[in-house]
């Protein structure tokens, strides 16, 4: 494992920090997108750093822009650290701080709604469908249980939440603000999905739900940007095993989920910053699962990047 970057310093202008990635402009028309290794849960971000959790965001998002690269287009340009440093030479002195975890992207307008495809009935669609029947309050057929295959993927959209959680918002709705930009992106995601899951699946991964966000480029066509199809943004089953009616186990920060979920239940947290020390056995649980999907879907461990 690497030693864990919780923030970066570069000799660029800062666009924007999130949760886990700081995004750098490079000139008028490019981003620099850092990936680091902070980690939330419940809307709060820990203190503690998962280590390679970075790399495996940026370099399991490289994989896949690649393997879909003809499905649609995205805003990708490179994550090698040799090809961004030639690029960009002011960087060559911070090599340490975006190796393996930089990625150099086209500047678009983004698009205020996350793209959410779900083929399985899992997490808040789960929630909602077992309270009332519907998901984004669109009705969905009776007698489904929990993980069910969907009989077939549902484009889902949500509103993009600074803060706490995004809301799921009926396709009505983004069609209402968007237009014939919806269409778009509806029919782009779904694609992408099925591009995806079809991949996974030769791996024995199940991609249950996934969150797409798309910009405008600079002709004002629609692209995939930021992340895509990682332990972050979707939810990754191992098909061996799986069993409708019940939760599944998952390659991502559910070891964190589940402590932090234990925590709160004896009463040791009230859900609110600051959160507790993690251990250091779930943070080392947390790091192996996100190397383990990057190791299922791309066929390679992760590489040692300097």
């Amino acid at each position: 494992m690497t030693t864990p970057l919780i923030s970066c310093e570069l000799p660029l202008p800062l666009w924007r920090r999130g949760k886990v990635r700081e995004v750098y402009e490079v000139g008028a028309d490019r981003l620099l997108m850092v990936a680091t290794d902070r980690v939330s849960a419940f809307d709060v971000v820990m203190a503690e750093a998962v280590p390679d959790k970075g790399q495996v965001l940026t370099q399991l998002s490289a994989f896949w822009f690649d393997q879909l690269a003809s499905v649609t287009r995205s805003h990708f340009i490179s994550a090698s650290t040799d090809e961004i440093i030639a690029m960009v030479p002011a960087l060559d002195p911070f090599r340490d701080q975006i190796a393996g975890r930089a990625t150099l992207v086209e500047r678009t307008r983004p698009v205020q709604f996350e793209c959410v495809v779900r083929g399985y009935l899992a997490g808040s669609a789960w929630g909602e469908y077992r309270q009332h029947g519907t998901l984004a309050g669109e009705t969905l057929p009776p007698g489904l249980v929990e993980s069910a295959r969907m009989p077939a993927p549902i484009f889902s959209p949500a509103t993009k939440a600074e803060t706490g959680h995004d809301e799921n918002v009926s396709f009505d709705r983004v069609r209402a603000e968007l237009g014939t930009l919806a269409d778009q992106l509806r029919d782009a995601s779904q694609s992408l999905y099925d591009a995806g899951s079809a991949i996974a699946a030769e791996r024995g991964i199940i991609i249950a739900d996934t969150k797409f966000e798309f910009g405008l480029d600079s002709t004002g066509a629609p692209i995939v940007i930021d992340e895509i199809l990682t332990p972050d943004s979707s939810r990754f089953w191992p098909a061996e095993g799986y069993r409708a009616g019940r939760p599944q186990p998952s390659f991502d920060k559910q070891p964190l989920r589940d402590w932090l979920a234990e925590e709160r239940r004896k009463g040791r947290w009230n859900g609110n910053a600051p959160p507790p020390t993690l251990p250091d056995e779930v943070v080392a649980a947390t790091s192996a699962r996100y190397r383990d999907a990057y190791l299922r879907l791309t066929g390679h461990a992760l590489p040692e990047f300097a």
